[in-house]
C-alpha cells in the first residue's frame, strides 16, 4: 500500500495527474469583503468605459459619413436654402450644427434689415456677430462630441490606483495571517496574496483600455475640430461675399 505522504510522487510516476488545489479566483473568493469591494468597483469602472468606447465609436463614425456627405451637398448647392434642406437629414454631422447656427444667424440680420437671408440687396449688420456665432456652434459641437470622455481619462488614472489600494490590503491581510498564525505557509497566505493579484490585474484591465479608448478620440476629436474650423471660415467667406 502507497503511503499517503507518497501519493502524488506515485501518481506521477504511473502518469496520472496529482490532486489539483484551489484556482487563483476560487481562493479570491474565499476572501474578506474589501477584496471583493475593491474588484467590484473596478468591474464598474471597466463596464462603464467600455460602454463609452463603442457608443463614441459607433458617434464618431456617424458623424465622419454624415460630414462627408454634407460637404459634398453644401459644395454642389448654389443657394443656403437647399443646403439647410439637406443638413436635415444628415443631424449627426457636427457641421450642420455650424451651417444651421451661422444659417440663423444671417437671415436674422437680414430679416433685420427687412429681407430674407436670399436677398442679394441688403447687407449683413455685423460680421463678428456672424463670427461670434459660428464659434460657439463649434463650441457645442465639440462638447457634444466629447462627452463622456473624460470618464476614460479618470479611469484610465484611478483604477491603477484602486488596484494599488487593494494590493496593498492583500498583503496586509496575508502578513496579518502570518501573525495570526505564526506559519508563512501557502494556505495561510493565499487568500492575501489573491487579493493582492487580482485587484492588481482588474485594475490594470480596466485602466488599460481606457486609456487607448481616450487618446484615440481625443486624436479624432481634434481631427474633427479642424474641420469644424476650416468649415466654420469657408461660411465667413461666403457670407462677406454675398451679403457684404
Amino acid at each position: 500500500m502507497i503511503p499517503l505522504s507518497t501519493v502524488p510522487a506515485a501518481l506521477l510516476a504511473q502518469g496520472l495527474p496529482g490532486p489539483e488545489g484551489p484556482s487563483v479566483f476560487e481562493t479570491f473568493w474565499a476572501s474578506g469583503p474589501m477584496a471583493k469591494a475593491v474588484l467590484a468597483i473596478l468591474v464598474v469602472f471597466s463596464l462603464v468605459s467600455w460602454a463609452i468606447i463603442v457608443a463614441k465609436a459607433v458617434q464618431l463614425r456617424r458623424a465622419d459619413a454624415h460630414s462627408r456627405r454634407f460637404l459634398e451637398g453644401f459644395h454642389r448647392s448654389k443657394r443656403f436654402s437647399e443646403v439647410s434642406a439637406t443638413a436635415t437629414r444628415l443631424h449627426a454631422s457636427p457641421m450642420v450644427g455650424i451651417f444651421q447656427a451661422g444659417y440663423a444667424e444671417i437671415d436674422a440680420q437680414m430679416k433685420a434689415a427687412g429681407a430674407s437671408a436670399e436677398g442679394g440687396d441688403y447687407r449683413l449688420r455685423s460680421m463678428p456677430s456672424l463670427e461670434r456665432t459660428l464659434q460657439r456652434a463649434i463650441h457645442v459641437e465639440v462638447a457634444q462630441l466629447g462627452r463622456w470622455t473624460p470618464f476614460l481619462a479618470t479611469t484610465a488614472a484611478a483604477t491603477p490606483f484602486i488596484g494599488l489600494f487593494g494590493t496593498v490590503w492583500g498583503i496586509m491581510v496575508a502578513f496579518g495571517d502570518i501573525g495570526l498564525t505564526g506559519s508563512t505557509s501557502l494556505d495561510v497566505v493565499a487568500p492575501g496574496i489573491a487579493e493582492a493579484l487580482v485587484n492588481t490585474a482588474a485594475g490594470l484591465a480596466a485602466a488599460i483600455p481606457a486609456l487607448i479608448g481616450y487618446n484615440y478620440f481625443a486624436a479624432r476629436l481634434r481631427r474633427l475640430r479642424v474641420r469644424m474650423d476650416d468649415f466654420a471660415l469657408e461660411l465667413l467667406s461666403l457670407a462677406e461675399r454675398n451679403f457684404t
